[in-house]
């Protein structure tokens, strides 16, 4: 098992950026504050379901900040999970294609969300979600070139 250093100037770890988590629990926020507000004024038994919707916006959003992906000249590793941990890993090689997408929201907050397609039996799709603006897509594809040559791929249409 190869053993990576986070210190290495060759290893890139990014997160999705804590602004992302929040963009993506806000409407579980609305709903506790809705169902508390139910709750005070009409049907105090609402309360449950605010808890309940509390509990569930809490939960993506530390699963949200616990993910990463660990890129590196050969791989690109994932790592997702609070309770149970998975982590994939995705030969460079492997990777066909690049797509880059910025919804209006993203570009407010300087994010991309960046998809992978590869020959990867288990991982055709690599979604890398709400990461930081940034040359990213120009590194991978000169990794991706530099693996192909290293391992001696060569693509035939």
């Amino acid at each position: 098992m190869e053993i990576l250093d986070p210190h290495d100037p060759q290893v890139m770890e990014i997160r999705p950026a804590t602004i992302f988590a929040f963009i993506k629990v806000f409407p579980f926020i609305v709903c506790t504050l809705g169902f508390l507000f139910l709750a005070w004024y009409i049907f105090p038994a609402l309360i449950w379901l605010s808890l309940f919707a509390l509990a569930i916006a809490c939960y993506r959003f530390a699963y949200i900040r616990k993910v990463r992906y660990l890129i590196t000249p050969e791989i690109i590793r994932l790592q997702r999970g609070i309770f149970f941990i998975r982590t994939d890993q995705v030969e460079l090689f492997r990777v066909k294609d690049y797509i880059l997408t910025q919804s209006f929201l993203l570009q407010l907050f300087r994010l991309m969300d960046l998809e992978l397609r590869s020959t990867d039996p288990v991982n055709p799709v690599i979604w890398l979600r709400g990461i930081p603006r940034s040359d990213l897509v120009d590194v991978l594809r000169s990794h991706v070139q530099e693996a192909r040559q290293h391992n001696r791929i060569y693509e035939i249409n």
